[in-house]
């Protein structure tokens, strides 16, 4: 019997990614997505004959009442994702990323699976030496990083679940977001050529889209092994500072320059070095380098430019 797996934002970010690959592995999917960035990400899976897709919101009941019932896994990507998109919309974000979540919980049943991506900004700034494992004390700063530590207390009483605290993600995909951090400064890079940083000495951990999207197939193969724990998800060799970032992308752009500012903070004060020496134990390895998507980044962004304003 084929397994049924519910993907609430599928066609997000990591949902086009995760999507596909999900079919490709011979599962039957259904995404539940409201379509508010107007996106066609999903359109090259439309012929497959196990995918099915939803247009509606996770914060009506009846909505995800129906498809829930039908779910033997449900991955809830669905969320407003990010400190700044929850600062523009607050009340959207948390009956988005929380009070949905909480009723969703509500409803499933103790034999279906969870697999939930949160966030490893919940630490914060670390220890004394920044240093993060899934041991390290939680301290988020964002409503973004707060409501899911919230979510992660919660999805840990469910008996099936597993949290993944995400990097920051990186890499090219069909409904793409070029704020986060990799993705930003590389498209600065290639059409700006410049960039000022704020506190360039902050370190965080990255992780390509794609690897996120593999994490997720490795815990539904490995899931009796896995279940009811939480894990870091990044690439243990990309705990890099913002001026670190920039040197990297700086050996394919050779004129993109990067200052200093020498006033002012960065809004995001997250600074941490992250171990993810768990989730390696269970066989996992990411296979995009940091290198690897600053490339596949600079390719994709010869075909992208923002420039809905402007006329050129």
């Amino acid at each position: 019997m084929t397994t049924k797996i519910l993907v609430t934002g599928g066609a997000g970010y990591l949902g086009s990614i995760l999507v596909p690959e999900l079919l490709n592995a011979g599962y039957k999917v259904t995404v539940l997505d409201n379509f508010m960035f107007k996106q066609n990400s999903l359109a090259h899976v439309c012929h497959h004959p196990n995918f099915g897709v939803v247009r509606g919101d996770i914060r009506v009941e009846s909505t995800m009442t129906d498809l829930l019932r039908d779910a033997d896994i449900v991955v809830p990507l669905a969320a407003l994702v990010g400190a700044p998109l929850c600062v523009r919309d607050p009340v959207g974000a948390t009956t988005t990323n929380h009070d949905a979540i909480l009723m969703m919980l509500s409803k499933l049943g103790k034999n279906q699976v969870l697999l939930m991506p949160t966030t490893n900004s919940a630490y914060g700034t670390g220890d004394e030496n920044n240093y993060c494992t899934e041991e390290s004390p939680l301290r988020p700063i964002s409503q973004y990083a707060k409501e899911k530590v919230g979510i992660e207390r919660e999805l840990m009483q469910h008996p099936n679940a597993i949290s993944f605290r995400l990097a920051t993600v990186f890499g090219m995909a069909p409904r793409m977001r070029i704020d986060l951090l990799v993705n930003d400064f590389t498209y600065r890079a290639v059409h700006d050529r410049f960039v000022v940083l704020f506190e360039s000495y902050f370190k965080r951990n990255y992780i390509h889209v794609r690897d996120v999207a593999r994490v997720f197939l490795h815990a539904i193969t490995n899931y009796q092994s896995m279940k009811n724990q939480i894990y870091n998800v990044g690439l243990s060799d990309a705990n890099v500072s913002k001026k670190e970032l920039c040197q990297a992308i700086q050996k394919h752009v050779v004129d993109f320059v990067f200052l200093d500012a020498p006033v002012g903070k960065d809004p995001d004060q997250r600074n941490y070095i992250v171990s993810n020496a768990k989730i390696e134990a269970t066989g996992f390895k990411p296979i995009h380098s940091l290198d690897m998507g600053i490339q596949e980044l600079i390719k994709g962004y010869t075909m992208i430019r923002n420039s809905a304003y402007g006329n050129v």
